[in-house]
């Protein structure tokens, strides 16, 4: 069987295209290819990017242009890359329509979920209202589960994981709020913030709003989430 060459966004800091090396590292471990998609402005360019690839993966990174989703920035809004905005809108709209494998994960769900016509909160600690938030910007090492996340039992995701609960890490204070129309949120973390959407009518399409990468091959949760994805892909 072929082995799936699956394209990873990149950060773009001050002329520099970074990824971290751990979406690679698991790519390589189940059996994938990892390609990092270069920045390009040119819709004909992307296409055909998305047309040589069998999935896409929206990586973590910074916040997410307000305007993007119909608002203004709110004060709690952090730095953006207007290029990966319009780069990551792009190809995850070519993605969809083509109906190739996404796994999208921290900034790569809410960017799917704007692409698909969602919004999100630009700062949940002045955003939420009045509820009271769990840690979402953990202090703990990346590799740590800080918090315990409840997945929809009929969804894809549990059917992936195997399980209604999962402990994740969680480095964010950006979040998906509203699910794009044809998606469903697939898990929450106890303080009702979404952690986990999936589309209805895509044959894969998941977003996670915690860093599986980061977590130890022993993690089930995590091996089993790529296992899928790879496997999704080799499918193409």
């Amino acid at each position: 069987m072929k082995k799936p060459i699956i394209g990873i966004t990149a950060s773009l800091e001050e002329a520099h295209v970074k990824v971290k090396r751990y979406y690679a590292d698991w790519i390589f471990n189940q059996g994938g290819i990892p390609f990092i998609i270069p920045y390009t402005t040119d819709e004909t360019q992307l296409q055909s990017l998305t047309e040589q690839i069998d999935g896409l993966l929206l990586a973590g990174g910074g916040d997410i242009d307000p305007t993007l989703f119909e608002e203004e920035p709110v004060p709690g809004l952090g730095s953006i890359t207007p290029e990966r905005d319009t780069l990551e809108l792009s190809l995850a709209k070519h993605a969809l329509e083509s109906d190739i494998p996404i796994l999208a994960i921290c900034r790569g769900i809410q960017i799917l979920n704007v692409a698909a016509g969602g919004n999100m909160y630009q700062d949940l600690d002045t955003q939420y209202g009045e509820k009271s938030l769990l840690q979402h910007m953990q202090v703990a090492p990346t590799w740590h589960a800080s918090h315990t996340v409840a997945i929809t039992p009929s969804s894809k995701l549990h059917a992936i994981v195997g399980s209604e609960k999962v402990k994740t890490n969680s480095f964010h204070h950006q979040a998906v709020k509203d699910a794009a129309p044809g998606f469903i949120v697939s898990a929450e973390s106890t303080d009702g913030v979404v952690e986990a959407i999936e589309s209805l009518k895509h044959s894969y399409v998941i977003g996670v709003q915690w860093h599986p990468e980061c977590m130890p091959l022993t993690h089930h949760p995590s091996r089993a989430m790529f296992q899928s994805f790879v496997g999704a892909c080799q499918q193409v």
